[in-house]
């Protein structure tokens, strides 16, 4: 037994897990604390993986090196590509896995790991020497030393959990809370708050009436989160179900009110603003005469369902009594009702890019701890902590990516510059760049940054470097091969778009709005014969892309000028060179805020609330700029 490593993560949570994963595939040996390990990456809430942004996420964590893509392949029961109705920028992929599949996939995926070692117990207290960080040590009283350690504590630092009236310690339903880190960390001047997330009810689907729900089938094909070639994982596809609450629900719901928590003043900190709970739907947007309820499978055989939309910690017979008057709902019958749970975080603009804390070195945060919610914002903090512990430790250059070139960097930066004053989510409307940040080019941003270092494998690159020699051999095609009126104007006629007059490129007719790369394999016969020499597996991923550089090169064009303008702010690093608070030509709020952040670059201070344009060219003109 070995009680020195070079890295602790505390917490098996998605965070904890790519972390762990990160610095050891780097070549840290990597110590692994858990309060249970048949829960790792234990899908507290909703059993699904991506979504609007989410998705995008997910991808990039792949395209690092990273597993949630990976494992959430391995665990898929449906698959669907959200927002094709949008442009590509916009693309968000999202699965609905077998939870108890997808933990049990993070655990033979970490045990495989050579330089991943575990532990189980509760860390209980920091061990430091001055202002560096130097182990842990446990309730069971066992002391690990290391040169970095990584908090990943999600929702179990002094959590305490609601239903009704009746309020229990736990980090999550039959799991205690973890205590004295948070008091621990106060002491020594780390700010720190309170938050509050929630979980619906779960259902027994034998008590279900389908008939009166609406079907949500996931798309037909095999589609998966990962870059890497992969083989279907066997497991049975599974539907979703729509259904609907109604003004007799709520009036229900409102009756509890007076019980709820929430509004007795029983829970005082913030909750989620983007997946409120039913209670709060039911006031924040009384005008609303219904909400949309999602009725998911947590695997592929048990019978056991989770209702999207009905988080609450209402008591256990309201929920019920409303649930019953649910279409398909009438005789209802639930495994456990929903619940709230309050939980310690600390405020990311204590942190640097890297993610390790200010005022102690070597010392990490990701996750919930740093005030977001949702599994893959916590999975790509992980990811990134895990891998920039590492580079520390290891004297190598930090591994910090751009809002330019990541939702990571949009994430990531948000949360170090701006702050949260709530449960921070991701959203593609957050990041300024979002159509160079598609989810289908993560590989091409990120890969070859990740191989740089030594995470993604010389494998996943070669991957990479394929895919790009046969994109390009589909746009070069697209570029040379010319169409003649008499061979496809019929043909363009039947697709409702105009004919032509004279011969073009096959790639005038691709940008036309009518007209998809798929449409051509059925409508220019020399172009199927060309498509079908691709690489079966890969066919349809080479074409999209392909099809997405073609289409929107002007929008992508554009951006990247934008974004090669914005990187020129970025690069004027501002680090320890001001006093702001003795720099007057500022105003009072931003000499403040800057003197508490220490904005690394102006790019950084421009984005700091309360700091204004003026501000910013105090900054310039003091730096001679």
């Amino acid at each position: 037994m070995d009680f020195n490593y070079d890295v602790i993560v505390v917490g098996g949570g998605h965070a904890g897990c790519e972390a762990a994963a990160a610095a050891a595939n780097l070549g840290s040996k990597v110590l692994l604390i858990t309060m249970d390990m048949g829960r790792f990456a234990q899908m507290s809430c909703n059993p699904a993986i991506g979504g609007i942004a989410k998705g995008q996420i997910v991808r990039e964590i792949d395209a690092l090196g990273g597993y949630t893509g990976i494992i959430t392949d391995k665990s898929s029961i449906q698959f669907r590509m959200l927002n094709r109705s949008k442009g590509p920028a916009m693309w968000s992929p999202r699965a609905q896995c077998d939870r108890m599949v997808f933990s049990s996939e993070w655990r033979t995926q970490l045990e495989s790991i050579e330089n991943v070692y575990f532990w189980q117990d509760s860390v209980v207290q920091l061990i430091f020497q001055d202002n560096i960080i130097k182990g842990v040590r446990t309730a069971n009283n066992v002391e690990f030393l290391s040169e970095a350690v990584i908090l990943t504590t999600g929702t179990f630092l002094n959590g305490l959990m609601h239903i009704g009236s009746v309020t229990s310690e736990g980090g999550r339903v039959s799991e205690p809370a973890s205590k004295g880190i948070s008091e621990q960390l106060f002491e020594r001047g780390f700010t720190v708050g309170r938050m509050k997330t929630g979980t619906p009810v779960r259902i027994d689907e034998r008590s279900i009436n389908f008939d009166k729900c609406e079907e949500q089938e996931g798309d037909k094909g095999d589609y998966y989160f990962s870059y890497l070639p992969h083989s279907h994982n066997g497991l049975k596809k599974r539907s979703c179900y729509i259904t609907y609450t109604n003004p007799d629900v709520h009036k229900k719901l409102e009756e509890g009110l007076d019980e709820s928590p929430m509004y007795n003043g029983t829970i005082q900190s913030i909750g989620p603003r983007y997946c409120p709970s039913i209670e709060t739907k039911i006031v924040t947007f009384a005008e609303k005469e219904r909400h949309q309820l999602f009725l998911e499978p947590e695997g592929e055989t048990t019978i056991e369902y989770y209702l999207n939309g009905f988080s609450s910690s209402l008591p256990l017979q309201t929920q019920i009594d409303a649930l019953k008057l649910v279409p398909g709902l009438e005789n209802v019958k639930v495994f456990r009702p929903g619940y709230a749970i309050e939980y310690d975080f600390f405020e990311p603009t204590q942190l640097y890019h890297t993610l390790e804390t200010k005022s102690v070195s070597n010392l990490y945060f990701a996750g919930q701890i740093n005030g977001t919610t949702g599994y893959e914002e916590a999975a790509a903090q992980g990811l990134m902590a895990g891998i920039n512990a590492h580079q520390k430790i290891n004297r190598k250059k930090d591994f910090v990516l751009g809002r330019d070139e990541a939702y990571i960097g949009v994430l990531i930066d948000d949360l170090v510059t701006k702050g949260v004053d709530e449960p921070y989510r991701m959203f593609t409307s957050r990041a300024e760049f979002r159509i160079l940040l598609r989810q289908d080019d993560a590989d091409t941003r990120l890969t070859p940054k990740s191989f740089q270092i030594g995470l993604a494998s010389r494998k996943r690159m070669e991957h990479l470097e394929e895919k790009i020699k046969i994109r390009n051999s589909v746009i070069e095609f697209l570029k040379d091969f010319s169409v003649k009126p008499k061979f496809i104007n019929d043909w363009l006629i039947s697709m409702g778009t105009t004919p032509l007059k004279q011969g073009v490129k096959l790639v005038d007719i691709l940008m036309r709005p009518q007209i998809g790369i798929k449409d051509l394999i059925d409508g220019v016969e020399p172009f199927k014969e060309f498509s079908y020499k691709l690489r079966e597996d890969r066919r349809e991923e080479i074409l999209e892309s392909a099809e997405i550089i073609l289409k929107y090169s002007g929008y992508i064009n554009r951006e990247k000028i934008l974004a090669d303008k914005f990187k020129r702010l970025e690069n004027l690093n501002i680090q320890d060179k001001f006093d702001y608070e003795s720099i007057k030509s500022l105003s009072t709020e931003a000499r403040q805020k800057l003197q508490k952040i220490q904005p690394e670059t102006i790019g950084q201070a421009s984005r700091i609330s309360g700091v204004s344009p003026s501000d910013i060219n105090v900054l310039l003109v003091l730096m001679g700029r």
